[in-house]
């Protein structure tokens, strides 16, 4: 893959002949003359959707913090240390896939998501320095290394991606593209139902409050690679079987972890219903980049955790509600910080 140059005057901008990958850009972002409307429209939800995680009030959450369970705490650390690893390996991971996109408004995009998933680490980092006491912290920092379990599933989707950057051929191109999907549509879900669940016990409402806003985010992200993924098939030389192999090892991954740090402990989830969730998320990932199910069992035409997903949304009177479950994002408002639990 051939990375673009950063001055190209020799360029073609005409929409006609624009693509996403492959073509000539000079990479004038001329926004008002595009080959693909729908990023831009993308572009400008994910910039209405800007947020700040230190006008969120998580003072409550250090006191609930020590009203939960053990087991609670345990699975809280473990998986905000997850999702710290998911969302740094993604800032770096992107910006390798956005050097060969020839097409602005689409890079305009992903390097919309970079700003967005650096916000995430900054997240985190304000959840663990302020919640979780400071003798734990370095603990949960290293927990992604020093817990088996979780290094294996971090190991697999790094190493996806760093399977292109050491061979940067068109194949691994495809690979890290899907492995992103994979990635932003599948790996964030159970730690985010694990705070809505907390939520729906009025505990740790700040921190919740937090994940309805990256939840939010997420989504977006979702809904890009949902839109260039059909056309990277196109495109690029790939193996349908890889595709569904790549979902069904993270569905396995997801689920031993899930399993792992949550188990039969937490009241509302057990190991069948993490792996009906994994699967009917697996499912309408695939089904919406135009692929059949992998699981093909009725219970994973469903989600067990419908009664968590008032607790994603941030829809206000009057604005379209962006569906955590279905990834059906169709508008977006500006926030400046949740106005309270009570609009729950």
């Amino acid at each position: 893959m051939t990375v673009n140059p950063i001055f190209n005057p020799g360029g073609n901008d005409d929409t006609e002949h624009r693509t996403i990958w492959f073509g000539e850009t000079t990479n004038l972002m001329q926004l008002n003359d595009v080959r693909y409307p729908w990023a831009v429209s993308l572009y400008k939800m994910m910039r209405e959707n800007f947020w700040i995680p230190e006008k969120l009030d998580i003072t409550q959450d250090v006191v609930d913090y020590w009203n939960l369970t053990p087991e609670e705490r345990k699975a809280f650390d473990g998986i905000l240390s997850y999702l710290t690893f998911l969302d740094s390996v993604q800032t770096c991971n992107i910006p390798h896939l956005k050097s060969t996109v020839t097409a602005p408004e689409v890079s305009l995009c992903m390097a919309e998501q970079i700003a967005q998933e650096g916000m995430h680490n900054q997240s985190y980092q304000y959840m663990i320095e302020t919640i979780i006491p400071s003798e734990r912290r370095n603990e949960v920092y290293d927990f992604w290394r020093t817990d088996k379990v979780l290094k294996e599933r971090c190991t697999f989707v790094a190493g996806l991606y760093q399977q292109y950057i050491d061979d940067p051929t068109p194949e691994n191109y495809f690979i890290s593209l899907v492995a992103d999907y994979v990635l932003e549509g599948l790996y964030f879900y159970n730690g985010f139902c694990f705070f809505y669940n907390l939520a729906s016990r009025m505990l740790m409402p700040g921190s919740a409050d937090i994940f309805k806003l990256i939840n939010r985010d997420e989504l977006s992200h979702v809904r890009l690679y949902q839109k260039i993924i059909p056309e990277a098939m196109t495109v690029f030389p790939h193996s349908l079987d890889q595709v569904y192999e790549m979902f069904d090892q993270a569905v396995r991954h997801e689920c031993q972890w899930t399993n792992h740090i949550i188990g039969n402990q937490i009241l509302g989830v057990t190991d069948a219903s993490t792996e009906q969730y994994t699967k009917y998320l697996a499912n309408i990932r695939l089904g919406a980049i135009g692929l059949p199910p992998l699981y093909a069992d009725d219970k994973y035409k469903k989600s067990p955790y419908a009664h968590l997903e008032r607790f994603s949304d941030t829809k206000k009177e009057g604005h379209t509600k962006a569906n955590f479950f279905e990834a059906g994002v169709t508008s977006y408002v500006m926030s400046s910080g949740v106005t309270g639990w009570d609009e729950i």
